[in-house]
């Protein structure tokens, strides 16, 4: 990391988190206007903007700090800023009809809606600040801001539902996050016996370059604090029962935030904390932890999908089990299963999203999101049952999309380093894909149901933009997206 790299780096980094937060500043006052949501999808636009303006300059110049070091920017954390800000601009096309129709249908208020659009920047702004920063602590903050944003977001219906949701994610993740607090406190007390005390010692750089020499009781208490704190945050079984309820009873623009953006900084965060801890034990401890959480998380949620009656509970499951298998991934560890995890991260995300943008026009347009009553999409709105139908089968692992190749990598890894685990892995993905696709199949080419005529067309075009990308990955991985991902793989280690 040289000054000048750094210096390059400050402005796209300044203007990447910027832009979200003067949006949330600007949609508190114009949020409830017509021009709310065509501001909420300039602000995200700039941001994505900006995302890929930081990436291009870390691929040029390298890992780079800001801000006297309160910022660190590496190949790992500006893929994911560049894949979260992409799905935040997405999300902000596909909302503003969604949330129209929504007003039009009497769920929304103009005041609810200024909320929404203001929690919605500040949410994403959030995001990007967690994924960026350089200290611990921040991104523990950050994360806490975030689900105070997202608790917001659920319960923004003020159905009995939806503020109960609302009230289970914010005590859940509350208690997560207050255990996350006590691992990073673990870990400033193992950092100042080696670094010494200040804000230097909860900087990531600075822990990494002395992640050898970290006390191994203290950070066993920590890894595991953090595990549990940010695992919740991700979804793993036995942590999960705040997801289902916060994808069914939130506005489907939130669903698709919070399986596409959320929980893969709650991953990331946990791969910052095991990159330290495994220097500091030496034994292999936290990847092993990871593997049998992520393999419960897989299994478990595989079979519970077949028990869904709601739409967005059983694709709430469905995000799960697949970030069980992401977090299996990172604890195989390797080169090969590091590669396989950060590849599927981006393929959910996709993926997901688009799942839940299609899914969120069918619930309008039949009114509920009762699959038994959601049917005959393809004679009634062809766009929205085909984007459906091949969401689903990409989601489930169908050649050629992407989920498909990260998929087979982390089994053939699962293979190779954990034999007895890859049969419960392919079991667990059967059982999902069957479940997945007996309950699609009927709601896309079943018997016409009577369905509302929704009064603005759809946003479409992020669904099929997001499956595109999908196929075009699973077919072809360019050379600079694989060396990408390369050098972020090497640096998770394991």
């Amino acid at each position: 990391m040289n000054m000048f790299a750094s210096a390059t780096a400050e402005l796209p980094l300044t203007a990447l988190l910027a832009s979200p937060l003067a949006g949330a500043l600007l949609l508190a006052l114009v949020g409830h206007t017509r021009f709310g949501a065509w501001v909420n999808v300039l602000a995200s636009g700039v941001a994505a903007a900006c995302s890929f303006w930081l990436a291009a300059v870390i691929a040029r110049d390298g890992a780079s700090t800001a801000y006297q070091e309160l910022f660190y920017v590496d190949p790992l954390n500006v893929f994911l800023v560049a894949l979260t800000a992409f799905v935040g601009f997405t999300t902000s096309i596909f909302s503003r009809p969604y949330m129209r129709i929504e007003v039009e249908h009497g769920r929304m208020t103009s005041v609810r809606m200024r909320l929404y659009h203001a929690m919605y920047q500040l949410f994403l702004a959030m995001m990007l600040v967690a994924l960026t920063t350089n200290s611990l602590g921040v991104l523990w903050v950050a994360m806490e801001a975030a689900t105070l944003c997202t608790v917001l977001l659920v319960s923004i219906y003020r159905t009995p539902a939806a503020l109960e949701a609302g009230w289970k994610y914010f005590i859940l993740c509350g208690v997560a996050l207050l255990l996350a607090l006590g691992g990073t406190v673990f870990l400033y007390l193992a950092a100042d016996r080696v670094i010494g005390s200040g804000a230097g010692a909860l900087l990531w750089t600075h822990l990494d370059a002395v992640k050898t020499q970290l006390e191994p009781t203290i950070m066993s208490l920590a890894f595991v604090l953090l595990l549990v704190g940010y695992g919740t945050k991700t979804g793993l079984v036995p942590l999960h029962h705040w997801l289902p309820d916060a994808h069914a009873e939130g506005p489907t623009p939130i669903s698709a935030v919070l399986s596409g953006l959320l929980l893969n900084v709650a991953v990331y965060a946990i791969l910052r904390c095991k990159v330290l801890a495994d220097g500091a034990l030496g034994n292999g401890v936290p990847g092993r932890a990871m593997v049998a959480l992520g393999l419960l998380s897989v299994v478990l949620a595989a079979f519970l999908l077949h028990r869904q009656r709601d739409i967005k509970r059983m694709f709430a499951y469905s995000s799960i089990e697949h970030m069980g298998l992401i977090t299996f991934a990172f604890g195989l560890g390797g080169p090969i299963a590091n590669f396989g995890g950060l590849l599927h991260m981006t393929m959910h995300s996709l993926t997901k999203s688009a799942i839940f943008f299609a899914v969120g026009h069918a619930a309008q347009k039949a009114g509920t999101q009762a699959m038994e009553q959601i049917r005959g999409l393809l004679q009634i709105s062809p766009t929205v049952g085909w984007g459906l139908m091949i969401g689903s089968l990409a989601i489930v692992g169908m050649p050629p999309f992407g989920v498909f190749a990260s998929e087979f990598v982390i089994l053939t890894s699962a293979m190779r380093q954990l034999p007895w685990a890859a049969p419960l892995l392919l079991l667990a993905l059967a059982v999902a894909f069957a479940a997945i696709v007996s309950r699609v199949q009927p709601m896309v080419f079943g018997e016409t149901a009577a369905m509302k005529r929704l009064p603005h067309p759809p946003a479409l075009v992020p669904v099929f933009a997001h499956l595109g990308l999908g196929l075009a990955l699973g077919l072809y991985i360019p050379q600079f997206l694989t060396h990408w991902y390369m050098r972020a793989a090497s640096l998770i280690g394991g």
